[in-house]
């Protein structure tokens, strides 16, 4: 009879030792280590094993037709390159309460309009699962199948049988093989759970969406192999106090990952936001200063948000720095410039800088509008309401030139902003544009400044 032995697991890598250790050998993570049990007998052969394997040549590999399953959410559908692939196995992740499962269960409901969609969840009863199809309005749906389970063994026969065309498990953390001693939501359990379900989208040509919890981090727990065997994974982002909803590809083997969804949190569900630039400046207040739009590229889409600064004078020896919605290291950057490009002096001052909407700013061509805020709340001078500005400040004050600029001064003339700040590198592209306002093409920030404040 063989006998259990306990090992140490890494809750990051999955790495096992049979004592405890603070540091993790495997990747260098401190107090990651867990306690579980492992069976000392022959190692069991793992679920769905699949037939013999032989290779073929390239050249003999069929062509598929790129055939992609619409959920009738665009904002959705955008993310994930057009649509689902046959086969692919989509994981979703976020914050507890953001909307993850309310948003999966609507996408399941268009879905349900075009085949069988099989919906599993670990966490949430079949009545917990009805109301909130009835508060979205889904309670009708002919082919959306539902099933509170937690064992993937039971899962088996079903999904053998009759495959769904969309199959979604909620959450990948409360599943569980029966092969496997340890717990559900251990570094073993996600890992081969995960697997399981890879292999049978395969095999099977199933559509699978994997919902994973978070840590405090804001990564997704569970073995870092877990992002590695999906096909894309998606990220719901947002901030509890706001009602909107960022859906973000930080992976995608089927699309870009730099497409975003934007959704508006309501009773009803989440709805999409077609036009989000008009939400994120619904309430910009008029004629202060530090306040500068700025049109930022997420992927395809142009987004104008509002960047904010504030500059005042501090009473500590250490001065504040708080930056929310952009890169911090990049700020201070902008600051150093101002000091030494402009004469600027923010040693004895707070600097504060926000973008409002809970955006987050990642590409650099939202350098000119910061400055222009800084400059803006430093000297107490308001910038004009219809101004918009774009372009990359580099370390010697100069400002580049950045991609997309037709497509930016469209979006910002479509909303009414007829004075434009950008990059003289720009100057031909929005040449050939008509633009019917105001063009300013600056080539530092000197002139810049000059330009906005005399």
């Amino acid at each position: 009879m063989t006998k259990d032995k306990t090992v140490f697991q890494c809750s990051e890598c999955g790495y096992e030792t049979l004592k405890w250790l603070g540091r993790c050998p495997g990747c260098h993570a401190w107090n990651t280590l867990q306690e579980a049990l492992k069976s000392a007998g022959p190692h069991r052969a793992s679920a769905g094993r699949s037939p013999s394997a032989h290779p073929v040549l390239l050249f003999d590999v069929p062509i598929l037709e790129d055939m992609r399953l619409k959920s009738g959410l665009e904002e959705w559908d955008r993310v994930l390159g057009g649509g689902l692939v046959p086969g692919s196995v989509i994981l979703l992740a976020g914050d507890p309460g953001i909307g993850k499962s309310t948003l999966l269960l609507q996408a399941l409901g268009h879905m349900a309009r075009l085949g069988s969609v099989l919906y599993v969840s670990g966490e949430e009863s079949l009545a917990q699962i009805k109301l909130r199809a009835q508060r979205l309005g889904l309670e009708r749906a002919d082919s959306l199948w539902v099933l509170a389970e937690t064992s993937l063994d039971t899962l088996e026969p079903i999904l053998t049988g009759r495959p769904p065309l969309v199959l979604a498990v909620d959450s990948i953390q409360t599943m569980r093989l029966d092969l496997l001693d340890s717990a559900p939501g251990s570094v073993s359990q996600v890992r081969e759970s995960a697997a399981w379900l890879q292999r049978l989208a395969k095999e099977k040509n199933i559509g699978v969406f994997l919902v994973g919890h978070v840590t405090k981090e804001g990564i997704v727990a569970g073995p870092r192999v877990l992002e590695h065997l999906v096909d894309a994974v998606l990220y719901l982002e947002g901030d509890r106090s706001h009602t909107f909803r960022l859906l973000r590809a930080v992976k995608n083997r089927f699309g870009s990952t730099n497409e975003i969804g934007v959704f508006e949190m309501r009773e009803s569900g989440l709805l999409q936001v077609p036009n989000p630039s008009r939400f994120l400046l619904a309430e910009r207040p008029g004629g202060v200063s530090g306040s500068v739009v700025v049109c930022a590229m997420e992927g395809t889409r142009p987004i104008l948000v509002e960047v904010q600064a504030l500059v005042s004078s501090s009473g500590w020896a250490q001065p504040r720095r708080t930056f929310m919605g952009v890169d911090a290291n990049r700020v201070s950057l902008l600051l150093a410039v101002l000091e030494k490009k402009l004469g600027f002096h923010f040693l004895q001052h707070d600097v504060f800088v926000n973008v409002a909407g809970g955006v987050k700013l990642t590409e650099t061509a939202a350098d000119l509008a910061v400055v222009l805020a800084l400059v803006s709340s430093a000297m107490d001078v308001p910038l004009p309401e219809d101004l918009v500005a774009w372009g990359e400040v580099g370390l010697a004050g100069e400002v580049r030139g950045v991609g997309h600029a037709a497509r930016r001064l469209a979006e910002a003339s479509s909303l009414g902003f007829r004075t434009v700040v950008c990059p003289r590198g720009n100057q031909e592209q929005l040449a050939a544009s008509n633009c019917d306002g105001r063009c300013i093409a600056v080539k530092s920030v000197e002139e810049a400044v000059k330009h906005l404040f005399g």
